[in-house]
């Protein structure tokens, strides 16, 4: 069985894919997004799936991409911010690799914008990025080998600052 060399989790904007490929090109190895397997799997954007079906039905199917990637891909794994309300998703996480990047409300805005391309924020962004970090900041943390904060740094700070958590060299 395969299994990633670093999961990244964290808030939906906090750099995940950016971090992600980078990480991918350091290490020499592949880099893998669940959102990007459920939008080709499901030939459809993850909002629309969101608006057409609901968040119960997201989940269902993020749940699988979630467990068929861990068992298929031995690069860097990205998932989407929310994979870890998932107890299951979470479980299969534990001995793991797993880097949490994390971010404020502050820096949240000023990458995101906080817009309406993202499902769960369409109604007073601010207030709703709040509560989802209130809700999961504690479920990031529990599956997360280290915590690396991204407020204030570069994509290529950010992927130093995971190399060196994990203690992991360059390709």
């Amino acid at each position: 069985m395969s299994s990633p060399v670093i999961v990244l989790v964290g808030p939906m904007g906090v750099g995940k894919s950016t971090v992600g490929r980078l990480l991918a090109e350091r290490l020499g190895t592949g880099y893998r997004d669940t959102d990007d397997d459920i939008v080709a799997g499901e030939g459809r954007s993850i909002a629309d799936i969101f608006v057409d079906e609901g968040e119960d039905a997201f989940r269902a199917i993020e749940k699988r991409a979630v467990r068929t990637a861990l068992a298929e891909h031995d690069g860097v794994l990205a998932l989407g911010g929310g994979a870890i309300l998932d107890a299951d998703t979470r479980a299969l996480l534990a001995g793991r690799r797993v880097v949490y990047l994390s971010m404020d409300v502050e820096e949240a805005v000023r990458r995101t914008g906080l817009g309406t391309a993202r499902p769960l924020l369409a109604v007073n962004p601010r207030k709703q990025w709040r509560a989802l970090m209130e809700a999961r900041r504690h479920l990031y943390e529990e599956v997360a080998t280290a915590v690396v904060p991204t407020d204030g740094r570069t994509p290529d700070e950010v992927t130093e600052a995971a190399l060196d958590a994990l203690e992991l060299k360059e390709a």
